[in-house]
């Protein structure tokens, strides 16, 4: 039985061999056929990568950006009604939050009574200034009266005066009698009186149009402030027809409202920021690129970009402009190498990159989604 045992083990162990050394064989040549295989693919991707990176500039470091304004009451007061909600699409003009206006409807109604306390003083003055001008016309015409009366007196004196002295001869000689005499000297002494009077009589209408004349341009001037005082007037009533307009906050450009965080009864002052409104216009990119992938870059190049949101989907868009400065410039505290140990960290340039074509896809783009960006700098 042993024996049997022993030529069976002697029968079986070339076979057993032969496979124990052709299975080592099997799989060194399996390993060197993955090996060339993962060689042969990784120079390609390799190279393919390297000829890619001859002719684009890539950066991941990209976001969707928009125009945002931000809603901002002017005036001060109490929320009464608030129209819009959050994500709501709304138009330019559109009411979005109605604050009290009573007080600023009585200032209104205050800046208009004023106003019309103003014009009825223009009027006041405007009648004052016509009568002055009626009066100057009638006191000229005295004085004009007056000169034609002085001529008249003069020449009616001239006459008694040249007959009292032919009859003061006269009466020397008993030519005449003392009672002819007597009323040559009365017509005479009557001509000069007559004379007189009529002299005051101009001299006092000629003060008279001079007062005429001087409250003339007092009212002139009284119509130039109440002119003044109308403007004055006029423009407190707009502003207060302003302020009035503001207690409505409307919409400033068609687009998207963020989150609304205004509650009715809440106490709103003017500056405060309220809520945002991303305007409906066409986004755009803004990559950051490094100092060291600029050298090649040129506005109105073509750019591919592919948005995280949409994979798959190739965007076409156009470099349009490069940024004055680093976005380390723009920090809040940008960084000063001389105040301290310099370590070289390379820079990042924002660069506007815009939209291309008719995508539909674009409109649906928000402000802060994440991009990828592929320049053809060729």
């Amino acid at each position: 039985m042993a024996q049997v045992n022993e030529t069976a083990k002697t029968q079986h162990t070339p076979a057993m061999a032969t496979a124990e050394t052709e299975a080592p064989k099997k799989k060194s040549k399996g390993f060197q056929i993955a090996l060339v295989v993962l060689v042969l693919v990784g120079g390609t991707f390799g190279f393919t990568k390297y000829i890619h990176a001859l002719h684009h500039e890539e950066t991941d470091d990209a976001q969707i950006d928009a125009n945002i304004s931000p809603v901002i009451p002017r005036t001060s007061g109490y929320v009464t009604e608030v129209r819009v909600k959050d994500n709501q699409k709304v138009k330019k003009g559109d009411t979005l939050v109605i604050l009290d206006n009573r007080n600023e409807q009585i200032q209104v109604a205050q800046a208009q009574a004023q106003l019309t306390a103003a014009q009825s003083s223009l009027g006041v003055a405007q009648a004052n200034t016509s009568a002055s001008k009626s009066n100057i016309a009638t006191y000229e015409a005295n004085v004009s009266t007056a000169d034609a009366q002085i001529e008249a007196a003069k020449v009616t004196l001239n006459r008694a005066t040249q007959d009292y002295d032919r009859y003061a001869n006269l009466i020397k000689d008993h030519t005449i009698t003392q009672q002819q005499f007597e009323q040559a000297e009365a017509s005479k002494l009557t001509a000069e009186r007559q004379l007189q009077v009529l002299m005051d009589q101009k001299h006092a209408a000629t003060r008279q149009t001079a007062a005429a004349k001087s409250q003339s341009n007092a009212t002139g001037q009284q119509i130039s402030v109440a002119s003044a005082t109308i403007q004055q007037r006029q423009a407190d009533l707009d502003n207060a027809k302003l302020n009035l307009s503001y207690t409505v906050i409307v919409a400033p450009e068609d687009g998207l409202i963020s989150k609304v965080n205004v509650q009715v009864g809440q106490y709103l002052t003017a500056g405060q920021s309220l809520f945002s409104v991303v305007l409906d216009t066409n986004p755009w990119v803004v990559a950051n690129f490094k100092e060291t992938q600029l050298s090649k870059m040129r506005i109105n190049q073509k750019v591919t970009v592919h948005v995280d949101a949409y994979s798959g989907h190739d965007f076409e868009a156009t470099l349009t402009s490069f940024s004055p400065a680093t976005g380390a410039r723009f920090a809040l505290l940008p960084p000063d190498n001389a105040s301290g140990n310099f370590v070289k960290v390379v820079q990042r340039l924002p660069v506007k990159i815009e939209f291309t074509g008719n995508d539909p896809l674009v409109k649906q783009l928000r402000p802060g989604m994440n991009v990828d960006v592929d320049v053809h700098i060729d």
